[in-house]
């Protein structure tokens, strides 16, 4: 029984830390703009946005239990471009951004793992809205 509960908390810290992340694409669209045009990506202020939308979508689905799989495809297209394109740490030559670019890079790879474990837990999950 505290399965039940471990998995609810996990699924709260998780969604709120892609919905957090998600307001934020909206909150500091101009810098993170500015940094996506920075990476050489065309539309940065379009991309921004819509990353930030695929966080939302994601993030709620998780806290909310609900959608799993289209939450986790979103997810998805949100982490494959941003870890590879954005956290390319390969071509920094400042050892300081390398150091952080790794980092990002990695913290990304890993959540991107635990997200995909979730499409094995069997569904509805307790505590959610189901679907």
């Amino acid at each position: 029984m505290p399965s039940v509960y471990i998995l609810f908390l996990s699924r709260l810290i998780l969604g709120i830390y892609f919905i957090f992340n998600g307001f934020n694409h909206f909150k500091n669209l101009n810098f993170l703009s500015e940094w996506v045009k920075n990476k050489g990506i065309s539309a940065p202020k379009f991309m921004v946005i819509f990353s930030g939308i695929l966080l939302l979508i994601g993030g709620f689905s998780i806290l909310l239990g609900a959608y799993i799989e289209i939450g986790i495809l979103a997810l998805t297209i949100f982490f494959l471009p941003t870890t590879f394109l954005m956290h390319d740490f390969w071509r920094e030559q400042d050892p300081q951004m390398k150091m952080i670019q790794t980092v990002n890079f990695m913290k990304n790879l890993a959540l991107w793992a635990a997200i995909l474990s979730l499409l094995f837990v069997p569904q509805p999950w307790p505590f959610s809205l189901g679907y």
